[in-house]
């Protein structure tokens, strides 16, 4: 495969046509390198995924000395709790991540964002954990460095699982109580679910000084409400319906979307929480760059 086509593997519609969560991740990361013409690794070898750089005050008797041998340079090996970083990414999987107005869903989005996350995460020799969720937390992975983590973790990735309606501040206080090591949490959502109850789980994280970020998801109909003819409208969590002439309730739609938008931004930046909002036809670049300027500040 040429350097020059890797790139296409940053377009969600192209790489939501593999199966493979890990051909996907790879893909997807490697595409994202190459455009970047450098590596986002910020020097952590992501050849020796089980071993850190030597740093003065580390024990000497901690040096990999056959590793020095091969490679002329001092590392140490690494040992879990002394992981760079510790994330945990809490994705929505709720009834309505399944919406899609084009070739890929709000959730096969997500799932291929999850699997190139935590791809990069474990190269940067950062844990990373998993909770997947809709009104219940339908499963939870500690977070681990390990390389042998991510096959777990990606394997808990499916475009065809879903959960029922969405109960987001319920998992957010879950969550956030049982998260107790500091670190960076990551909640991927398209956020159907009430603004001012979502902001609360958020806090809680942010009480116990945990960096947050949340990448809120949308389809581009969701933002355009670009339907003509009358048409039915199912709420795809609760069932309920409505038949309509679109033109009726287009501007106030769009005013809803649009101050929700705004809620959630202004909020979030008071609270100071990294607020990412992304359409499923844009570039998975723009949500790697938006991590990797976080991990770049928190160092």
């Amino acid at each position: 495969m040429q350097n020059s086509n890797k790139s296409k593997f940053l377009l969600p519609e192209t790489v939501s046509i593999l199966d493979s969560m890990s051909l996907r991740a790879r893909l997807v990361v490697e595409g994202y390198i190459i455009g970047q013409h450098r590596s986002p690794f910020h020097g952590f070898s992501v050849e020796f995924a089980e071993h850190r750089s030597y740093e003065p005050g580390d024990e000497i008797r901690h040096i990999d000395w056959k590793l020095y041998g091969k490679t002329d340079r001092l590392y140490v090996k690494r040992y879990e709790e002394e992981t760079n970083l510790s994330s945990h990414i809490i994705l929505d999987i709720s009834r309505s991540m399944i919406f899609s107005s084009s070739k890929i869903s709000k959730l096969s989005y997500a799932n291929t964002l999850v699997a190139a996350l935590s791809y990069l995460m474990i190269k940067q020799q950062d844990a990373v954990g998993l909770v997947q969720f809709s009104n219940q937390i339908d499963s939870f992975l500690l977070p681990k460095s390990r390389p042998s983590h991510l096959s777990s973790l990606l394997d808990k990735l499916s475009d065809d699982k879903f959960g029922q309606d969405t109960q987001i501040e319920k998992i957010l206080h879950e969550m956030a109580e049982r998260i107790i090591k500091r670190g960076l949490v990551i909640l991927i959502s398209d956020l159907i679910d009430d603004q001012q109850k979502i902001l609360n789980g958020l806090k809680h994280f942010r009480h116990n000084n945990q960096e947050v970020i949340v990448f809120h998801l949308f389809d581009r109909k969701e933002l355009e409400f670009d339907f003509n003819d009358r048409t039915k409208f199912v709420d795809m969590e609760t069932g309920e319906e409505i038949t309509t002439e679109p033109w009726h309730i287009r501007s106030n739609y769009k005013d809803l979307i649009s101050k929700k938008q705004k809620y959630f931004k202004t909020k979030c930046r008071e609270n100071l929480i990294d607020y990412f909002p992304i359409v499923t036809d844009q570039s998975l670049e723009l949500c790697l760059t938006e991590y990797l300027r976080k991990r770049k500040n928190l160092g």
